[in-house]
């Protein structure tokens, strides 16, 4: 059996990250949690490229046309849905989803998911650098490790 090395190091990488402005307060701590988890990990600064959109649902547009420049390794998606007592966050949430499935499908450009979908705030900010993590960090930890994956199957004899 043969297994490729999990790789965490995001030295060289380019990627962009989608940021919702809507909850903002929620929104900038992934992505504080997204930038130092790739700095950390060796992506320089100046490789990460920020793009503010209005809100979740907005998210795949943009995150597509900027997996389909060719420019970027791999983008990271964040925002927050957070429900409500209204249908509409499932059908938001259900847009985002299936958008950036969509996206790794058409594109083969890895896609970090940090969209929380919760109850409440306090649930979104628990996830947001809190008790339970930092989401933004670890959807930018996926994604450098899904670009190796894609390098290593890429080089595979016959692929």
């Amino acid at each position: 059996m043969k297994a490729w090395e999990i790789r965490r190091d995001a030295t060289g990488l380019r990627v962009a990250i989608v940021v919702s402005r809507f909850n903002h307060l929620i929104t900038v701590r992934l992505l504080q949690g997204a930038v130092s988890e790739l700095v950390a990990r060796g992506a320089d600064a100046d490789d990460l490229h920020v793009a503010w959109v209005p809100g979740a649902f907005e998210i795949p547009q943009a995150a597509r046309q900027l997996a389909q420049t060719g420019r970027y390794d791999a983008v990271v998606t964040l925002g927050v849905v957070i429900r409500g007592g209204t249908p509409h966050f499932e059908y938001v949430c259900s847009a985002v989803t299936d958008g950036v499935r969509e996206i790794v499908r058409d594109t083969n450009v890895p896609v970090g998911f940090g969209v929380l979908t919760t109850d409440d705030t306090a649930q979104a900010l628990a996830r947001a650098g809190g008790e339970h993590g930092n989401k933004g960090a670890e959807a930018a930890l996926a994604a450098i490790e899904m670009v190796h994956v894609v390098r290593a199957a890429k080089s595979e004899p016959g692929s």
